[in-house]
């Protein structure tokens, strides 16, 4: 075993001091992505705190309190005059599959040959079998009406050849799907595009992947706010470019820090989600979204407007993208369209102008060769016969009703211990917590009684303690029973 000091910490403990995560936070994670990926193999000795506060350039009290962490949840264990040692959760698993190895004689670490490792892609997704679960504001899977749209697709895959080759039917198909794809946007988005302008995928993370891999170089500075999306941040990482954060006010992000940004540095993109942020569901206000894209204007940088969840607006007014205003071509505007249709039937999209699309198709041939001509004309036929109207007012009657419960009952059983605002749209609310306790152990309190909150909606800092919570997913006893562990283990904690 290595000696401990040798071990290359920070090219696998990733620390972002700009983001809205506490820094312990950060370490507890970091650390059990790398035992997780074999950077840290059981057994490994770590250094005393003196030591690795001053490799990783953190304070010796953070980094005492992320190892208390990493010790309750089972990943280090410290020996008295001995040291701390790597204790992975997967012993037996490791064993196991060490065994099997050597018996074929090939080992996991060396496979014959070399290859690229990210540790940017490193899914944060978390799998739990507990009976109540939030997550980030997904829709009710229970509430896909799959037997209209089975009925739709085997009558397309029914219907009697033509003479027409497979190319031709695919390429008519397409060219319809665009007409009536690009129509319902115009109508409902207001963005006034063509065909030319619109480019469709197969998922909002395709499109958005598509977009940056053209749009951005290494070492473009990008600015992303704060707190900001973990996927898309993810994707916009592994560009090679240089992340700037902005912090996020009430009505949206700070303007006047992106305007001394631009004085300063050649800003290449803004990646904005402007009509719900995420994770604060702040929309950006009338005024900012005029001054974004009069600075975009004056300082030539680009606007990535990701509107994902445009879906779920719960008035008869909804708040335009910027996209919809943009006379200067500056805004490349990318969503999501049928989130409540059953998975395979969703998709994604980019609009922008027609010179960038045609670059974006270039990219997709590779990714997306073939087009699935049968699911394209079900849901041009859903589209034009007005089903996809019809099915979204009828799901945001629903989800409005589960909005309300749930603010019910927020205010109900957590009265004087969040704030929070009431979203004009999307499937979550953004929760402050009032009072200051470690959002590691309200996670692991919640789950001993049953409910799961997932990494990815907590949100922890000096001075926020706040989580995302998704109600899309839940009908209303499931709720209650939900708020009810919350309030629960909050008292737990804070009797601790």
């Amino acid at each position: 075993m290595d000696s401990p000091v040798e071990i290359p910490f920070k090219s696998f403990i990733q620390l972002k001091p700009e983001e809205s995560t506490a820094i312990y936070l950060q370490l507890v994670f970091e650390f059990i992505k790398a035992i997780q990926t074999g950077f840290l193999p059981e057994g490994t000795k770590l250094p005393g705190t003196r030591i690795l506060c001053k490799v990783l350039s953190v304070n010796r009290n953070t980094l005492i309190k992320a190892f208390q962490d990493l010790e309750s949840q089972g990943w280090i264990e410290t020996l008295p005059n001995k040291g701390t040692f790597i204790l992975s959760q997967q012993k037996q698993k490791n064993k196991a599959e060490f065994i099997l190895s050597k018996e074929q004689n090939v080992s996991p670490d060396n496979i014959g040959f070399s290859f690229q490792r990210s540790t940017i892609l490193e899914s944060p997704i978390e799998i739990s079998n507990l009976p109540y679960q939030f997550n980030d504001g997904m829709p009710d899977l229970r509430l896909v009406q799959t037997d209209v749209l089975a009925r739709l697709y085997v009558s397309k895959l029914k219907r009697r050849k033509t003479s027409k080759t497979y190319e031709q039917i695919e390429l008519r198909s397409h060219s319809n799907f665009k007409t009536h794809f690009s129509n319902y946007l115009n109508l409902t988005r207001g963005i006034r595009i063509s065909t030319s302008n619109l480019l469709t995928t197969s998922s909002h993370e395709i499109a958005l992947y598509l977009v940056t891999k053209v749009l951005i170089t290494p070492g473009d500075k990008v600015v992303v706010a704060s707190p900001g999306y973990y996927m898309s941040n993810m994707t916009l990482t592994n560009t090679g470019a240089q992340i700037i954060s902005l912090p996020v006010n009430e009505d949206g992000i700070d303007t006047k820090h992106l305007k001394e940004i631009c004085e300063t540095t050649k800003i290449r993109v803004l990646y904005l989600t402007s009509n719900y942020h995420y994770p604060t569901t702040i929309s950006l206000s009338a005024k900012k979204r005029i001054e974004v894209l009069e600075l975009a204007n004056q300082y030539g940088f680009v606007i990535l407007e990701d509107d994902y969840d445009f879906e779920f607006h719960y008035d008869n007014n909804p708040v335009l993208p910027l996209a919809a205003f943009d006379s200067n071509q500056k805004v490349v505007y990318i969503g999501s369209f049928g989130k409540s249709l059953p998975s395979g039937f969703s998709y994604g999209f980019v609009a922008a102008p027609a010179e960038f699309i045609k670059e974006l198709e270039k990219h997709q041939n590779i990714l997306e060769p073939k087009i699935d001509v049968i699911k394209e004309q079900v849901l041009t036929e859903w589209i034009t016969e007005g089903e996809v109207h019809r099915l979204s007012k009828k799901n945001k009657k629903i989800y409005k009703e589960r909005r309300d419960h749930f603010v019910a009952i927020l205010n109900d059983k957590l009265k004087d211990r969040i704030k929070f605002k009431i979203p004009p749209r999307g499937l979550a609310i953004w929760v402050e917590w009032l009072d200051h306790f470690n959002l590691v152990q309200f996670q692991k309190e919640c789950s001993k009684q049953g409910l799961f909150l997932p990494k990815t909606i907590l949100y922890q800092t000096k001075n926020l303690t706040a989580t995302r919570l998704g109600f899309g997913n839940l009908e209303k006893e499931e709720m209650e029973k939900a708020v009810a562990i919350l309030s629960n283990s909050l008292a737990i904690i804070l009797e601790n």
